[in-house]
């Protein structure tokens, strides 16, 4: 009879181990070519703006987007895309366009695009 009652209790009342998730923020984003396409493959360099390197490396997917969590609390980061080795299949060669720098404030999204250049 206690088990029974034991699958009839809302999971709420019985407690849970799980922690609440930390809140974050996000930094999402697409990756554009010189024509206005969206780029597979490209790797993203994410740093804050007080540091040199870059402290997350991600790619875009296959319709060009990214996103990142990043901390919460007020803080710039710098978003550039890194073309090095990435060929186009028609040949062409990319360069990488200009660094997007992104403010944060607390835990929310901010959306930006890479745009990059012949």
């Amino acid at each position: 009879m206690l088990f029974l009652a034991s699958l009839v209790t809302p999971v709420s009342a019985r407690g849970s181990d799980r922690e609440k998730p930390k809140p974050y923020a996000l930094i999402f984003g697409t990756v554009w070519d010189p024509d206005g396409h969206p780029l597979y493959g490209i790797k993203v360099k994410i740093r804050r703006a007080d540091e040199k390197r870059a402290r997350w490396e991600l790619y875009s997917n296959h319709t060009g987007e990214f996103a990142q969590r990043v901390p919460v609390g007020k803080a710039d980061y710098i978003v550039w895309a890194d073309v090095k080795g990435y060929r186009q299949p028609s040949g062409r060669h990319l360069k990488p366009g200009s660094e997007v720098t992104v403010h944060i404030d607390d835990d929310e999204r901010s959306d930006i695009g890479l745009h990059l250049d012949w």
